[in-house]
């Protein structure tokens, strides 16, 4: 696996992540679900973020310990399935702020077109996570890259819950720099463009539209 594939494969995270594969669990436990997963995947996204020397004073004595070094957390959900992700890591790093990003695919060129965008005035100094359940073809998660390093973003990485091989190749050839997190890479994707064996629709299943 390339260096900057990171797949998750915590037990905890394989459990939960058992669970909303099967088609049997409803909108509200799928749902709960999502939040706990993605609550568990930052703590490793986040793994290498900076730390600096401080000096606290405990009930016994004056100690020199560590603490985050200020560097400052962005979030971007891919609508409308990312904003399932979001509730989750914001429980861990609740002074990150939050953007979002809406794209649509163009009937007639299948391109990515970006339909709105609402970033944090600062984002090109934050470290942005992008957060998508499903990496499929890569094609809107590449996008939405794309238009975060046109906004002078350059300090992104990728959240998934569920990966295809094809979709990780898409990103590593148009964002090599872009780390991918996944809680799972799957075998491939079908006919439609679902990953198989994917759990269906992740916006469908989170919002009950399907």
């Amino acid at each position: 696996m390339n260096d900057k594939v990171h797949v998750l494969n915590h037990p905890l995270i394989q459990h939960k992540l058992s669970i909303m594969r099967d088609k049997n669990t409803g909108t509200k436990e799928f749902r709960e679900l999502l939040d706990e997963i993605s609550m568990l995947m930052v703590y490793e996204v986040t793994r290498d973020l900076p730390t600096e020397v401080t000096e606290v004073e405990t009930p016994l004595t004056l100690m020199r310990t560590r603490t985050l070094s200020g560097i400052p957390i962005g979030v971007v959900p891919i609508l409308r399935a990312g904003l399932g992700m979001v509730n989750g890591i914001m429980s861990l790093v609740p002074n990150a702020k939050i953007g979002h990003i809406g794209l649509y695919r163009d009937p007639d060129t299948l391109q990515p077109v970006e339909y709105y965008c609402k970033l944090p005035a600062d984002s090109e100094h934050r470290l942005l996570l992008v957060l998508d359940p499903m990496l499929a073809t890569g094609g809107s998660a590449s996008a939405a890259i794309s238009f975060l390093k046109m906004r002078g973003c350059n300090n992104i990485k990728l959240v998934n819950l569920i990966a295809a091989p094809e979709g990780v190749e898409r990103i590593r050839k148009d964002h090599p720099d872009v780390d991918i997190f996944v809680a799972a890479m799957d075998e491939r994707l079908n006919d439609h463009g679902y990953i198989l064996p994917g759990l269906g629709d992740a916006g469908d299943r989170l919002f009950g539209t399907k």
